[in-house]
């Protein structure tokens, strides 16, 4: 009888899960997982592209690198974290989800988030629809003084733009500005009525950041830091992120 052989390699000396594991703090508890499958009940994305958190994370688990790296699945995800809220090993899937989308080349990553992203590096609002710093002064003037004289218990309501040395550095989704103007008015009702004391900036103010769901680093950090520069430029004690 002929005799089989058959060897056994193994484990990958290189994989995504390793090159991921190397760069979330403790590793992430990638190795914890104990497929109970809370993860994919709870997540929205589960069943686009026959996938879903628990079986993302157990084809990492099991070295199918180019599955991994290659699904469109990583582009449907929100990276809301609610897969971690409900996971008894605290697993950071999201991270694999940022990382597998680091892995495609850029060129070929979503056309509608990589433009979004190109759109806010090139002024210094960080706006993905483009929206200058100089028309958002004019949008946020003129809709304040429009509220003012239409209601009256409101004549002294404040939208600050490059207030110095308020508490609360205030940022912004730039579809309120651009297309719903009148959307900008209830946080600031609800701000004045609170005696909150904030400020918007003419650079950084806009809240959304393409690059992050793009994953960009270098870019991601490049518009973050932009809003942060100008919140200590300002003096402000506390970025309060709207997003």
């Amino acid at each position: 009888m002929a005799e089989t052989s058959i060897a056994v390699k193994g484990k990958k000396q290189s994989s995504f899960k390793d090159k991921v594991q190397s760069i979330i703090p403790g590793g992430g508890n990638l190795d914890l997982c104990l497929t109970c499958g809370a993860c994919a009940s709870g997540c929205p994305a589960s069943g686009l592209e026959n996938m879903d958190p628990r079986k993302f994370l157990r084809m990492c688990a099991m070295g199918l690198d180019e599955e991994v790296t290659t699904t469109p699945w990583v582009w449907m995800c929100t990276m809301c974290q609610r897969c971690i809220y409900v996971c008894p090993m605290q697993i950071d899937i999201p991270q694999l989800v940022y990382n597998a989308r680091a892995a495609w080349p850029r060129d070929q990553r979503p056309k509608g988030i990589r433009d979004s992203c190109d759109m806010a590096l090139r002024n210094d609002s960080g706006s993905a629809m483009g929206t200058a710093p100089d028309d958002f002064i004019f949008v946020i003037e003129d809709v304040l003084a429009e509220y003012r004289e239409a209601q009256p218990e409101f004549a002294d309501m404040e939208a600050p733009i490059d207030k110095h040395g308020v508490h609360f550095f205030l940022n912004q989704n730039s579809r309120e500005p651009n297309t719903e103007p009148d959307e900008l008015v209830p946080l600031w009702k609800i701000l004045h009525l609170a005696g909150v004391d904030w400020t918007y900036g003419s650079r950084g103010w806009a809240a959304e950041n393409y690059c992050l769901f793009l994953a960009d680093d270098k870019c991601w950090e490049h518009v973050t830091r932009v809003s942060a520069h100008q919140a200590d430029a300002l003096g402000c004690k506390v970025f309060l992120n709207t997003e």
